[in-house]
């Protein structure tokens, strides 16, 4: 894979094994990561990311209840076998929180809602600005 993965950002308030599962149910939601795809072992995914490997585990055991997940014998965990892609509905769902995230940090420091819109379209763009 060209880029990573996974995007951990330790400083975040929200805990990592939750921002591994959520990010592994949007790229499962959206296709990225198809049906049978094995990912990377919890060693690896540990090491890579320099986190502790009871947290990945965390994660991977969630998504696997969940049933977005399941374990291979002796392969490792995969994304679970599902009838067709994730709905426009269900995909929004995923997102809806970090939204509602955003429009009330913007509220907090008074940003203009048009400024914020832009930079939103430029980060969906792929722009760093």
């Amino acid at each position: 894979m060209d880029r990573p993965l996974l995007h951990i950002q330790p400083q975040s308030p929200e805990p990592i094994y939750r921002q591994i599962g959520d990010q592994i149910r949007r790229l499962a939601a959206s296709g990225q990561l198809a049906p049978g795809t094995v990912l990377p072992s919890v060693r690896d995914i540990a090491a890579t990311y320099a986190i502790n490997p009871m947290t990945v585990s965390k994660a991977y055991s969630q998504l696997e209840a969940e049933g977005v997940l399941e374990r291979l014998r002796g392969k490792g965990m995969a994304i679970a076998a599902r009838p067709g892609q994730a709905t426009g509905t269900e995909r929004w769902h995923l997102i809806e929180p970090a939204l509602e995230a955003v429009a009330r940090q913007a509220r907090e420091l008074e940003l203009e809602a048009d400024a914020v819109l832009a930079r939103l379209k430029q980060k969906l763009e792929g722009h760093t600005g």
